[in-house]
């Protein structure tokens, strides 16, 4: 997704291409929501024969999944509160600002999404994203007066001896990572899943690199068979309110998708994944460690 450019030694551009294509037909019932409903889990019912999948109390997962809406026909507007010229590809928008900055985009939503859970939690500490240059750079450090400046084309630390906790600063941290974080660096700080049944809320499709792209699955549902369907949500370039998809190649499911990720591409609304890279968040995946 493209950024504004910083000429920085391992801090590579990123941008969101568009494509679409064709999917596997699907043959279950239509698509059932109510645009009444003010979340996720709410407005979106799972075709027949689905049924939402129960996520862990509070989990990342259930967060997500609970997250509010804005109301039916509420337009996604770019970083300048502008309405962005194509509106056909979403069916919902979550209810969060996406900043004054052309910098929340593809990649940045999910780190937005996870690090907004962590400060409602109060975990604090786990607050920590590498930039794509490979250095950490947390949320401590950022409270604590630590900033960064550009230097002989690297990024440095300097520390400035203020101290600021208030919420206003955490975002002007997130700032600093939407600039220097991006796809190449969620990517490697993930891991991958293996599996189609382990695929779960939080987890996200995506391409690292230059051009690169993420998707976010916001909702799980599976049959009794085993079978599951996602919700997908991303954000795109310019930063914009942050949507959930259609599926324009299959009207029957939409917005419901279907991923395999043993299939060499994925088909969205906007972007075409080759190959189908499913990851989660190093720190989600070890706690789902401590406790299996």
């Amino acid at each position: 997704m493209l950024k504004q450019f910083h000429p920085l030694l391992f801090l590579l551009i990123l941008f969101c291409g568009h494509a679409v294509g064709a999917q596997v037909a699907e043959t279950t019932a239509p698509l059932l929501y109510d645009q009444s409903k003010s979340t996720i889990r709410k407005r979106f019912t799972p075709p027949k024969g689905y049924a939402w999948v129960n996520e862990v109390p509070g989990s990342f997962s259930e967060y997500l999944v609970n997250f509010p809406l804005h109301p039916p026909n509420f337009p996604i507007r770019d970083y300048r509160a502008v309405p962005i010229e194509k509106q056909s590809f979403h069916v919902a928008i979550l209810k969060i600002d996406v900043g004054d900055r052309d910098l929340q985009q593809c990649a940045d939503a999910w780190m937005r999404l996870y690090a907004e859970y962590l400060w409602s939690q109060k975990r604090y500490d786990e607050i920590a994203f590498e930039f794509t240059s490979g250095q950490l750079f947390t949320w401590n450090d950022y409270k604590n007066g630590v900033r960064t400046k550009e230097y002989k084309n690297r990024v440095r630390f300097y520390k400035t001896g203020i101290v600021d906790d208030s919420y206003s600063n955490f975002r002007r941290y997130l700032v600093v990572i939407f600039r220097y974080a991006g796809t190449i660096s969620l990517d490697r700080e993930s891991v991958s899943v293996l599996n189609n049944k382990e695929i779960k809320t939080g987890d996200f499709l995506i391409k690292p690199g230059s051009p690169g792209h993420s998707v976010i699955v916001v909702g799980v549902a599976k049959n009794a068979a085993g079978k599951r369907l996602y919700l997908l949500a991303e954000s795109f370039m310019p930063a914009q309110d942050i949507h959930i998809l259609r599926n324009p190649s299959n009207i029957k499911l939409t917005p419901w998708y279907e991923i395999d990720i043993n299939s060499p591409q994925t088909y969205t609304a906007k972007y075409i994944f080759k190959p189908t890279s499913v990851k989660r968040f190093h720190a989600i995946a070890d706690k789902e460690k401590e406790n299996p």
